[in-house]
């Protein structure tokens, strides 16, 4: 893994601590140039970019990394038509990045592969960087196509904050200024994300 860039994908709705804890940790352990958040444009299994819309969860991104000099933050997904797929990304920076990449990935997440497109295609051109996530056992991964896979398991804690309970949080009017950087609830705040006024 070392030297490699680390791509972290996901809707990031909204992104929140618990992502950022996972991009330092794979820096720190795996040795990555950088890790390169990738949010999605449309979700695989979505007919439409769901509220608020790409462009605000993007904008979320940016502020969350903005003064990390190892983070950065990528349009593909948001720019691309249609649905946003992993392998079509894999694909379309292998070339960008000539020191490799890798995929950072939840450990739940991981155990539903068999549901992505082209899952061996996936298996097959980059390794993986794993976060343990609550309910989810090391023996989960000697199956196939998981077990032909390159896999390196964070050491961390379990991570364990959701998105979707953030954004219930900001709709019944409480802070989650605890699990998001301070940019991103403001941000939220000013752009009335979550609520049903936004």
């Amino acid at each position: 893994m070392r030297g490699k860039v680390g791509l972290l994908g996901g809707t990031f709705d909204p992104i929140h601590e618990a992502h950022l804890q996972v991009a330092h940790v794979a820096l720190a352990q795996c040795g990555l140039s950088k890790v390169l958040f990738v949010p999605n444009g449309i979700p695989p299994g979505r007919k439409k970019d769901p509220k608020p819309g790409r462009e605000h969860r993007f904008r979320m991104v940016e502020a969350a990394i903005r003064g990390e000099p190892r983070f950065e933050v990528s349009r593909i997904e948001v720019d691309r038509e249609g649905p946003s797929y992993t392998i079509d990304t894999i694909r379309a920076l292998k070339d960008d990045y000539r020191e490799g990449i890798c995929l950072i990935v939840g450990a739940d997440c991981l155990m539903e592969i068999d549901t992505w497109r082209e899952p061996e295609a996936i298996l097959a051109s980059v390794p993986l960087i794993v976060a343990p996530r609550t309910g989810v056992v090391l023996s989960e991964f000697e199956r196939e196509p998981l077990r032909s896979a390159s896999i390196f398991l964070l050491d961390m804690p379990e991570v364990d904050v959701s998105s979707t309970v953030l954004r219930e949080r900001v709709d019944r009017g409480e802070p989650i200024g605890d699990l998001v950087p301070e940019r991103v609830a403001e941000y939220i705040e000013r752009n009335g994300l979550y609520s049903d006024a936004g």
